[in-house]
């Protein structure tokens, strides 16, 4: 059980499994959705397999992993002798948004609010790190010369 807990810490990882939760995903299926390299998914899903909670066939040049949730019973097991409360989804209330007396002056930066004056942020600082690592893992190691 230690080793799925270790396992499931993973935001991608959990990622993954939540997105198989719909059915088998191809290795392709799941860069797209993700947004992340196709080696960061191949490693995850390694990891992921090797903990026995997901499994892969083979079809043709593609691989379909799909969800197994037997190891996932020992960790809700251990949960419930918690006797947690049911969860209720948090309430989160959006900003009101009042119209500009006229004259005053708003703030503006350029691509970052869409039409209803919110400003989308598709991305946290976590994935861009982690994205950010993905692209620099990609160019050639840099030596330095010894002089």
């Amino acid at each position: 059980m230690d080793d799925v807990f270790a396992v499931i810490a993973e935001a991608t990882r959990r990622q993954i499994l939540a997105s198989l939760r719909d059915g088998d995903k191809a290795v392709g299926e799941l860069v797209e959705e993700l947004a992340v390299s196709q080696p960061t998914v191949s490693k995850h899903l390694k990891v992921l397999r090797e903990a026995g909670l997901v499994s892969m066939r083979a079809q043709g040049q593609k691989r379909f992993y799909t969800l197994n949730i037997e190891p996932l019973h020992a960790v809700a097991a251990w949960l419930s002798e918690f006797d947690l409360p049911a969860q209720q989804p948090p309430q989160v209330l959006a900003p009101a948004v009042t119209e500009p007396e006229p004259g005053e002056l708003v703030p503006s930066v350029p691509g970052l609010q869409n039409g209803d004056g919110v400003q989308p942020f598709g991305r946290t600082v976590g994935r861009a790190a982690e994205r950010a690592a993905d692209l620099l893992s990609q160019f050639p190691k840099l030596r330095r010369r010894k002089e």
